[in-house]
């Protein structure tokens, strides 16, 4: 009977574990694809980063608080505890099977919120280039139509001149043909 829980709970640990490693692969995805995108501006690249970086920091916080949770009941005494109402001929075995469970699940803990530090720092570089280019881009000058026209205001000028000089001399041949007949 000892056994049997134990295996229910294994399979329950098993089946967490892969939920919240499909999770952080899902995070990790969103994260990389949605700093590939291109937004409208970099302000809003800016927040949307931002909001990320709140989410990664949230998943962070509750995975530290599952890893020391972990810490805990992995201690003898609380393993011990843990098991003081499941009667068994052999307590060592019961109680080193419950100690590798609890170790198993600490590590995929301890590896999930390594990825997610990783994640976090290259959130935060991607935000710090992103304030870069947001800042950059509010101290140029709204001069986006003079920048382009600056380059093509002499051919406005002669195009508009030459436009102007064929509109007097048409105008001027119609004044002719008009009062010569």
């Amino acid at each position: 009977m000892a056994f049997r829980l134990l295996e229910e709970r294994w399979r329950q640990v098993n089946v967490m574990r892969l939920k919240s490693s499909l999770a952080m692969l899902f995070l990790l995805l969103f994260a990389v694809s949605g700093y590939a995108q291109e937004s409208a501006s970099p302000a809003e690249t800016v927040d949307k980063l931002k909001a990320q970086l709140l989410e990664v920091q949230g998943k962070e916080e509750a995975l530290r608080e599952r890893a020391q949770q972990l810490d805990e009941s992995i201690k003898p005494e609380n393993i011990e505890r843990s098991l003081a109402g499941i009667g068994s001929t052999r307590p060592e075995e019961l109680r080193e099977s419950r100690r590798r469970q609890l170790t198993i699940e600490r590590d995929g803990v301890l590896a999930q919120l390594k990825t997610l530090e990783t994640s976090r720092q290259r959130l935060e570089t991607a935000l710090a280039n992103a304030e870069i280019v947001a800042y950059q881009q509010s101290a140029r000058p709204i001069q986006v139509m003079s920048g382009s026209s600056g380059r093509c205001y002499p051919w406005l000028m002669i195009g508009s001149g030459g436009l102007a000089a064929l509109a007097l001399g048409g105008g001027a041949l119609f004044y002719r043909r008009k009062f010569r007949k």
